[in-house]
């Protein structure tokens, strides 16, 4: 097998651990051995890369991924992206996303029922690159929730945004159907979305149709995901064991203690970029702050900020990603997500790329062998031009993502070997990234 070493680098293991300078030998896909400066790998290596002096860190994993989002200002533009569009489109965003660093993803709910499934198989079959990749299902709505998009003059469930049911066994139905297609998890849309002219705070599934949708994914061992904004809905996804949790923005005290008692169960990827961009950066198409407040999502921001401040420090798995694909969040802006849970939530940065690369890991059920620089791991590495935990902001830059390794392969080829000074820290008062509006919503 192949050897390939990586050296003159600063090394980030994922681990949560301080820095260290050293070298990296993989064979075959994996790492074989990880080497602190003055040591050096053994043997020899078909292979070296001259890393430059540049942060050698994991793969990233993107936990809240719509590959089928098409950059577009509203639902409907996504939904009536014609099928053979709407794969080649995914293709060319998995592509994307790889690019950057994303070298593992999350499907949290397909446009269309096939279009996840189908993108996981190519990637694995070797037909196109991207993250390697967990199917969902399209979204599961109930009759007049968030994905029903039908209208009463045409009643017809191909033109709406979800698949719609209502009572359990029209549940059963969907849960059987997206599982003989071959999904990796089923997703369910519990509560309202602020975009939809839905109140995020509605909870329009009961618990029947609920159960009725966990107990076919477990018979069939599926995880189940769940977009839930309201306080109901998160408890709804801790009663009935739904795996991960999608928002969360509205959880209060109580259901933070539940929460808490079963968090080896759940992951929570809150999609926060989703509520920043939507509340300060969408005039270019309609929603202004002032519209945006109207609709509700500053207010959930602040919301969401505070309970997921709580669930940070309580240790509940926080992970990035969520809802990038609208035009005011394209797709490979992911890692806005990053700076803005050190921004809104409290992490550090250290704990951020831990939450992109450690956490990544055992969302993606493999973390004895994803989201750290180890031995015996898969050799899933990027290196950047600069220092993420000085300014996060440079894993939004395309050319500071030097070079891309997935399960050993190099995937980006490193351009210039030449180091870059490491970036200088923005504080949030002064964060580019982050205009006026979102400074003022900063909780303290």
């Amino acid at each position: 097998m192949k050897k390939i070493a990586i050296t003159n680098v600063t090394i980030f293991d994922g681990s949560g651990d301080d820095v260290f300078k050293g070298e990296v030998l993989v064979e075959g896909n994996r790492i074989v051995e990880v080497a602190h400066f003055p040591n050096k790998v053994s043997g020899t290596a078909d292979q070296l890369i001259d890393g430059g002096g540049k942060f050698l860190m994991p793969g990233m994993t993107e936990a809240h991924t719509h590959f089928s989002w098409n950059d577009q200002p509203t639902l409907s533009a996504i939904q009536f992206m014609p099928p053979e569009e709407h794969i080649l489109w995914c293709v060319d965003v998995a592509r994307r996303y790889l690019d950057m660093g994303w070298t593992s993803a999350i499907g949290a709910a397909a446009a269309k029922p096939r279009l996840d499934i189908v993108l996981r198989n190519a990637i694995a079959a070797g037909q196109c690159v991207g993250p390697r990749y967990l199917a969902g299902s399209q979204e599961i709505a109930t009759l007049g929730g968030l994905g029903d998009n039908t209208l009463p003059h045409l009643p017809f469930q191909e033109l709406s945004f979800g698949h719609i049911v209502s009572g359990p066994e029209e549940v059963r139905k969907a849960a059987r159907m997206f599982i003989k297609y071959g999904v990796d998890h089923l997703k369910i849309n519990l509560s309202g979305e602020y975009i939809a002219g839905l109140s995020a705070e509605l909870s329009p599934f009961s618990d029947e149709e609920i159960a009725m949708l966990t107990s076919e994914a477990k018979r069939n061992n599926k995880r189940v995901a769940a977009h839930a904004r309201s306080d109901e809905s998160v408890r709804q996804c801790i009663r009935h064991g739904i795996d991960i949790i999608f928002h969360a923005s509205f959880a209060n005290e109580e259901t933070l203690d539940m929460l808490e008692a079963n968090k080896e169960r759940h992951f929570v990827a809150p999609a926060i970029g989703w509520l920043v961009r939507t509340s300060f950066n969408a005039s270019e198409y309609g929603i202004t702050p002032e519209i945006a407040r109207q609709m509700g999502y500053p207010q959930e921001l602040e919301a969401a900020a505070a309970s997921l401040r709580q669930m940070h420090k309580r240790g509940i798995r926080i992970l990035p990603g969520g809802d990038y694909g609208f035009a005011w969040m394209p797709h490979g802006t992911n890692a806005n997500d990053l700076q803005y849970f050190v921004d809104y939530i409290g992490m550090t940065p250290t704990e951020a790329l831990v939450s992109a690369t450690r956490l990544g890991g055992e969302i993606m059920m493999r973390p004895h062998e994803l989201g750290q620089v180890r031995p015996g791991f898969l050799a899933d590495l990027v290196l950047v031009d600069g220092d993420p935990l000085q300014d996060l902001g440079i894993l939004t830059e395309p050319a500071r993502i030097a070079l891309v390794m997935q399960d050993g392969v190099i995937r980006k080829g490193l351009q210039d070997a030449s180091p870059r000074t490491a970036a200088i820290h923005v504080p949030a008062s002064e964060n580019p990234l982050l205009d006026k509006g979102v400074q003022e919503a900063v909780p303290a």
